[in-house]
This record gives C-alpha cells, structure tokens and sequence, in this order.
C-alpha cells in the first residue's frame, strides 16, 4: 500500500467465524484503521459483531514475527529467507531420500486463504507425494464433511443464510450461536421479531445466550443426540410424516435406517428417559418439526466434536431426507462453519483423506485427473494422517519432519501435554506464523513470518458456499511473505515445476480450472458439484474486483454465469445414481465415561469476545473485559460436592492432563457437567490450558475429537492471597503460583494468586513491578492484621502501576482502576479512592463489561434501570447504547433487566 491509499476503503472479509462477514478497512494516517461493516456483503448487509467491530486494535505490530529465525544452541537467532528456505528444504530432501515421502507432513489451518491452502495441497500430494497434509478444520468441522458425503455424495452445503429467515422453524443444535455466529443469530432474531410464529428450538446441554430467545430449549445429556434424532426419524415415519414421492424418486436407504433407530429409539418415552429432557417437551419439539414444512436445522460444535459426531450429522439429515425437508427455500440441514475459510479449504482437498476440487483420493480416476491437471510426478495414493494420528506419528518417530502453519496445535489440540512431547522429538519443526511467542513457537527449529489479516491477499469461502475477497489494505511488516509464496519458493527448492505462479489471482485461476476440468458426466470424466469454472481466466484487475459469489458458478453456453443460491431443489444429489442416501445411525455413547476418580463431564467451547488462543483477540482491550479469565462453569451442588466456591481457584484434572480456573455459577450447567472455554494459552495465563484435559479419542469416521465429552475431576486449588496488577510495562510473573495476563488499554491486567506467605509487602510489590527507585512516587496502604495491601506507582502524577493484595475475593474494581490509567494526572480525590480501594465519586465504576461494542459496563445499564424505570431492551439501547450493534449482549441485558427489576418490586 502507498500513501496515496491511505485513508481509502477497502472492501474485505472477517477473519474469524465461518459466517465470512463484509468488512471496510480504512487505514489512517495515524497509523490506526477504521473498522465497518460492508452494506453491500450478503453475508452481512453491514452488520459486524463485537470481534469483526474491534478488528482495527488488532492489526499493531507488537509481539509480531518480522523475520526468519532458526534454532541454535543458544536459541532462536535471525536468519536470511535463503538460509531458511535452503535448511528446510535440505531436512526435507533428506528424510524424503532416507524414509520415504510419508516420513513428512504439514498441519496448516482454516485461517489460511483459499490460495495458501490451495499450493499447500498441490506440494504435499502432488509432488512431495503425501496426503500427510491435515488441517486444524479437523477439529471443527470434519464430521460434518463426513456425514455430508455419506448422505450426499460429495462436501455440500444445501442451504445459505436467506433460508434461516423463510424457515418456520429453526432448529440449533450444539450451536451457541448468539456468541459463536452473532450476525446470524441476529439475522434469526430480526426475523422472529417481524415473525413472531417463527419457532426456535434449542438443543443444547447448557443454557446459553442462544436460549434467551428460545421458544423450546431441550438440554440432553451430553452425547445423546443420535438418540434424539433417531426418535424424531422414527416418530415421523409412524406417524406418516413423511414425503413417499420423494423418498422413492430420490433416496436410498431409508428401510435400514428406520429399523436401525427402531431398535431404541421407537418409544418418545424411552427417548426422552436416555437424553435426560422433559418428556412432554421432547414431544412438542417432535410434534412441532412433524407439522412444519420450512425448518432449518443448524448444526456446530456440539454435533461435531464428538466421537459420534459423523453419525449425529447423518441422524439429523435423516430427518429432513424423510421429510423431503430440503433443496427449497426456509429447509434444509445446516453446518455452521467454525473458521472463516474451513470450507475453502475443503474445496482444495485440505484434509488428509481428500484430494482437490472434491474429488475422492481413493478413487484411481480421480487421482489421474487430478495429477494429469497438475502435470506433478506423483500423486498421493492413500489416505495421510489425520490430526490426531499424525502427532502421535511425530511422537513415535514415523513422521520426522513436520510444518506447521498459521495454528497453534500445543494449545488447541486434545491431549495437548502429548502434542509438547511429540514436537519435542521430532527432527525438525517449522512453524510459519505472525506472531512471536506462542506455545508451539517454543518448540520450533525454525520459524518463518508470515502476513497477517490486512496484509494477505486472496479468497476465503464461508458456511453457505460464499466465496469473498480478502484484500490487503496495509504493507507487509518486515520480511512476512504470504504463505502461498512461501511454500512456491519451497517447492521450488524442491526442484518441483509448477509453482512459478506471478501471483495470487494465478493462483486463484488453477483452482477454479481444475474445479471444471473434466467436470461432467461423459466418460472420463468426474462429476461433481463444486464447479468454479466462471472464474477461471480473470485478469489480475478482475480477480481483485472480484465480488462476493457463492457456488457452484458455471458459465452457460451463451456466455452468461449460473450461480446456485442453494443445492438439491431438482431432486438430484451427487452419488452416481443421483440419490441421497440414508445413514443408519447406531446410537452410542461417549468412549470414556464418567467414573468415581472422575465424576463430571467436560464440555469445551467458545466465549463471546475471543477467538481460538487469543494471538489475535487477545491485542484488543475493547475484546478483554467480558470474560477476563479462564473459567469452570458448574453446577452450585457438583461445587458444594467437590468443596470448591464461586469465585475461588479450582484444578481440573483428567486422565491426560491438568490446569487451573476460576469456578462460576452461570446458571446454565446441569449436574454433572462443566464448561471450560478454550482460548487461554501459556502466553495469556499460567496453567489455563484445556486442550490438556481433553482425551484423544476421536471419531472412527471423521477422525474428529471428542472435545464435547471427557471425565474430569474438580478440587480446591488452596491459595494464600488473590491479587491484581496493573501496569503500562510488561511483567514477568513465573514465580507466582497463577497468573492470568488480559489486555487493557496502554496498560497490561494480571489477575494473580500465591500459595506464598508474603513477609514484606512494599518489598515484594517494588520487585513484582520492577521498581528500583526509593525515591519513585509510591502510594501504598498495608493493614498487615487482615492482609491487605494495596500500592501505586505514580509517574509526574500519573498512574503508572497499581498493585493489589488479599486473603479475600472481594477486591476493588478493576473497571474503575482502568479508567484512572487514562487520565493525564489523577486528582487528590483519585489519590484518595485509590488508598481507600474504591470510588470516591459516585457513578466511577461502572462495572464489569457486558457491551462491548461500545464498553457498557452492568452497573451503568442497572443504574439506567433503575433511574429510568426502564422494561425493555429497546429503551436500554436508546437510554445508554447497549445492544445497539451487533446485538451479543442482547441476552445479558434481558437477564439484567429481569434481575434488576425484580430488585426494584422487592
């Protein structure tokens, strides 16, 4: 980008979730970018979540990696691109020569554009000669591909975002999609306002977010819903619910299926014993789905992540299969998608058992196609190793080499402790990435910059088939490359032809070529859905003007381009025959079941304001104050049982691993789970790891983990004192028992506790914050008797560090310390509230955050209520702004104004 761009706009897309949002990115002189919602994206139609919102105040340099670096005897030192392409290229032409291609891998990631996933792809089975190429999509969305292809023929996605506002009904399954997927929960909440006969129905073990707006929330046990879906399949066959015409014309399998859910699933009563839901509201939801024509059922994480989870994806196409619930307008079976480009990179054959443009590696003749397209010396002949097995190759030594590329496997996989040793062994680890410090960087041989959201250019594709430009609206930082160029120079290296590519949009034209060649029914040929050929042979110009489009896009005879808005309305699927098939779906249970050494279930997910391990979220000070913390959501009793409190440290411990959080009560856990989100890493908090506790076992189908289900065990984590820091410098906290470390703004928060008896309070906090001085500007106030402590470090007369300590929970807010931090010069009576450890002046604090969108803290809205005597969210909205954008915190603000008005009548 040149100066004279600046300050233009220019028209993008999300990094995060797989709604693949419209975003303009205005760059100012400043150094800053302004963020806003693209009016003219379908996706979107220019709304933005909080996180899409806060995008500009992650896009900084700090913590960034700028440069190759190579692992020496004294660690990492900087390198040169030639060094460190010569090295890797080197390593891997050695091991290919001594072990065979199969003795390498790469495990590269669904925030990798459609273009790096694409020559990835190419590299690995197309030359190198490996499927050994497996992405964290994996560990997402892999089910759901599986149970597409079984039902369907092929990787599809029948409907697109409009059909959740023609449904009549929506279903969400395993989906807390107000925090997960906020525009289309918005979407499904505008049209319920407009429509309020609109049923939702949430199926879901925890009340979450996405209930407040719920006609019918059925919180089944964890891991019954092939139970529940073989019901719902059985009860809409007795009750002739069903469509006999187009079973007939269009489907197989439905006798097996039905005798297959017949075995435990016939009797609603029996159903609803197993699920652990009220009977009377598991028929009203069968009753209700019988009677409703246009319903969309869409399926997450919680359907996914399981060691059944390819069969609950078929349990639930199922019903609608019977029902001929699909390929028209307002119906269909739904997979949210949980990465902005984890369908892009299906489309390429980014998973280890796939091959490009959708076609079959086990499959001879598409493997010819494929290889003759690529004019590659060698085309992968089986099937390479999926996540999970592939680190346990690493670890066992079969796999010697291994390149990891913008993903963070240490933190996110299962069993993440394993993944530590497996990288520990191996020969050589590269880590392409943006960022410094991660806690796979640790392990790494040698590291390569890459660009970042902003900086990259290409193609991403979204849940409803939505292929969107990515474009680089800022200049590459230091020597980051984009990881298409990167892995062509390597290649290269390689001594492989074919990656001379003059640019991205090259790229993107021997994708969408290959995605129409031979693409038809004569013979030679592979047919198949994804077809792209209308956007092969763009010029550089109109591949950068590209608009969004979904696919398939194929240009007719008379020049003219078809686009499919959804899939399977003229009844044909993509099996040879045409016919969709039903799956017969055995119901069964987790693999490891709850046990005495570990009585309570835990489930894994996401929270509001951050995204996967945070390297990205976690730079925003607008994303922090929500949830600040890791947490052990549970149930009052199971925390009474296991002598654990609201509010105090617990350790989680299972069978393959351990860490430490802070035990909550939200309200929406029944007895014997617990919730623990997944974003915290070893750069973000000191023992908040989860991927540590979840158990390896994965589906046999999908190969996904079972991130939903592992038995834990839940104790007293025995503190001496709980703390906090904030400081404008960054600190070092190893000798402190728990740390967890949250972005403020122009300053760091560390939320802290010690198992220490601490002898000299003014002592140890002038260490802790690294204050030399005695004659620094020191406020500090100590009642030794009760063990309380507080201290500030002030700078010509403005808050440079506070400190605080005690045995208690009940500390001073950190909301209103925070907005000292922004003030030039604190006042006396500052200075006064800051010894006495609250607000002087009344209204200073308004509380923990609940809007982040634009920073509304809870006792501003309660406040608000209150004086205000206000009933609704609407009078909220327009009283103090909450809710008033993406919509998020809408739920919050509901439970506020009935806990607060309920105050008010008492």
């Amino acid at each position: 980008m040149n100066l004279s761009q600046a300050h233009l706009s220019v028209r993008t897309t999300c990094p995060y979730c797989g709604v693949g949002c419209g975003v303009k990115a205005t760059p100012k002189g400043d150094g800053t970018v302004e963020i806003s919602g693209d009016s003219g994206h379908a996706a979107n139609a220019g709304k933005l979540c909080v996180k899409g919102s806060a995008l500009g105040e992650t896009v900084g340099l700090d913590g960034r990696l700028l440069y190759p670096q190579l692992r020496g005897a004294e660690g990492l030192r900087r390198s040169t691109w030639d060094a460190a392409l010569d090295k890797v290229a080197g390593e891997w032409q050695a091991v290919i020569a001594e072990h065979g291609p199969d003795a390498v891998a790469l495990y590269v990631s669904g925030q990798l554009l459609t273009e790096d996933y694409y020559i990835a792809n190419k590299l690995m089975k197309g030359y190198v000669g490996s499927a050994n190429i497996d992405t964290n999509s994996r560990l997402c969305m892999s089910s759901a591909v599986a149970g597409h292809k079984r039902a369907f023929g092929e990787e599809l996605v029948p409907v697109c975002y409009d059909d959740l506002e023609l449904a009549d009904m929506v279903v969400l399954v395993g989906s807390n999609t107000a925090w997960c997927h906020p525009i289309l929960f918005q979407r499904i909440a505008r049209a319920k306002e407009a429509r309020p006969e609109l049923k939702l129905v949430v199926i879901d073990p925890r009340r979450t977010a996405t209930c407040e707006l719920a006609d019918l929330h059925l919180p089944v046990k964890p891991g019954t819903d092939v139970w529940l879906f073989n019901g719902l399949l059985s009860y809409l066959a007795r009750i002739g619910a069903v469509a006999p015409d187009f079973i007939a014309a269009h489907t197989r399998g439905l006798e097996s299926a039905l005798a297959t859910a017949d075995v435990e699933c016939a009797d609603p009563l029996e159903v609803a014993k197993i699920c652990r839901v009220d009977p009377a509201a598991l028929m009203e939801f069968y009753e209700a789905f019988a009677a409703t024509a246009k319903v969309v059922t869409a399926f997450s994480q919680g359907v996914n992540q399981s060691s059944a989870g390819t069969d609950k994806a078929n349990s639930i196409i199922n019903c609608h299969l019977i029902g001929g619930r699909i390929g028209q307008p307002g119906m269909g079976p739904f997979s949210i998608t949980g990465q902005p480009n984890a369908m892009g990179g299906r489309e390429v054959g980014g998973l280890a058992n796939m091959l490009a443009a959708h076609m079959d590696l086990e499959q001879p003749a598409h493997r010819e196609l494929v290889q003759t397209f690529w004019d590659s010396p060698r085309i992968a002949d089986h099937g390479g190793h999926k996540a999970v097995d592939l680190f346990n190759a690493i670890e066992a030594g079969t796999v010697k080499a291994v390149w990891i590329i913008a993903t963070n496997p240490v933190v996110s996989m299962p069993d993440a402790d394993q993944i530590k040793r497996a990288l520990a062994k191996c020969q050589l680890v590269v880590v392409s990435d943006i960022v410094q410090n991660t806690d796979t960087n640790d392990f790494a041989h040698v590291l390569l910059p890459a660009l970042g959201w902003g900086e990259k250019d290409g193609t991403v594709t979204n849940s409803e088939r939505r292929i969107s430009r990515q474009r680089a609206f800022l200049p590459a930082p230091g020597e980051a490359r984009a990881d298409w160029r990167i892995l062509c120079q390597f290649a290269q290296r390689m001594g492989y032809e074919g990656f001379d590519f003059d640019g991205v949009h090259a790229v993107f034209d021997e994708h969408a070529r290959l995605s129409a060649h031979q693409n038809g029914d004569a013979p030679g040929e592979v047919a198949r859905v994804f077809n792209i050929g209308a956007l092969a042979a763009l010029t550089a110009s109109e591949y950068d003007g590209l608009e969004p489009v979904q696919w398939p896009a194929v240009r007719l005879a008379d020049g003219r381009v078809a686009v499919s808005q959804r899939l399977f309305g003229d009844g044909r699927f993509a099996h040879a025959d045409g016919k969709a098939r039903f799956i017969a779906t055995t119901p069964r249970a987790p693999v490891n079941a709850v046990c005495e050494d570990f009585p309570l279930a835990l489930n894994t997910g996401r929270v509001r304001d951050q995204w996967h391990t945070m390297t990205r979220t976690g730079k925003s000070a607008k994303l922090a104050d929500h949830v600040a913390e890791s947490f052990v959501d549970m149930h009052p009793q199971d925390a009474l049982l296991h002598g654990v409190r609201e509010g105090e440290l617990a350790r989680v411990s299972t069978k393959w691993g351990a860490m430490v959080a802070r035990v909550q009560h939200g309200g929406g856990i029944a007895r014997g789970s617990v919730f623990i989100p997944i974003h915290w890493s070893g750069q973000s908090a000191s023992d908040a790891r989860v991927g540590a506790l979840v158990n390896p076992v994965v589906d046999p189908v999908s190969g996904e983990p079972e991130f939903k289900h592992t038995p834990v065990r839940v104790e007293q984590f025995r503190v001496s004192w709980h703390g906090f820091i904030l400081s404008r410098k960054e600190l070092g906290l190893d000798a402190v028992a728990h740390w967890t470390r949250i972005q403020g703004r122009d300053f760091a928060r560390y939320e802290l506790a010690g198992r220490n008896t601490i002898g000299d309070f003014g002592l140890w906090a002038r260490e802790l914050l690294g204050v030399d001085s005695e004659d620094a500007d020191w406020l500090e106030y100590e009642d030794r008797s009760a063990g309380v402590y507080r201290a500030v470090h002030l700078n010509e007369d403005r808050i440079d560090q506070c400190v605080f300590v005690s045995p208690r929970q009940d500390m001073p807010s950190r909301a209103w310390l925070a907005s000292l931090f922004g003030k030039e010069r604190l006042s006396e009576i500052d200075r006064v509230g800051l010894l006495v450890g609250q607000p002087v002046e009344k209204g200073a604090d308004a509380g923990p955050t609940v809007c982040s969108c634009f920073g509304v803290g809870r006792n501003t809205i309660c406040e608000a209520i209150r004086s205000q005597e206000l009933s609704s969210v609407a009078q909220v909205t327009a009283c103090v702004k909450a809710g008033g954008n993406c919509g998020s915190c809408v739920p919050e603000i509901k439970k506020l104004l009935v806990e607060t008005l309920a105050e008010a009548a008492s």
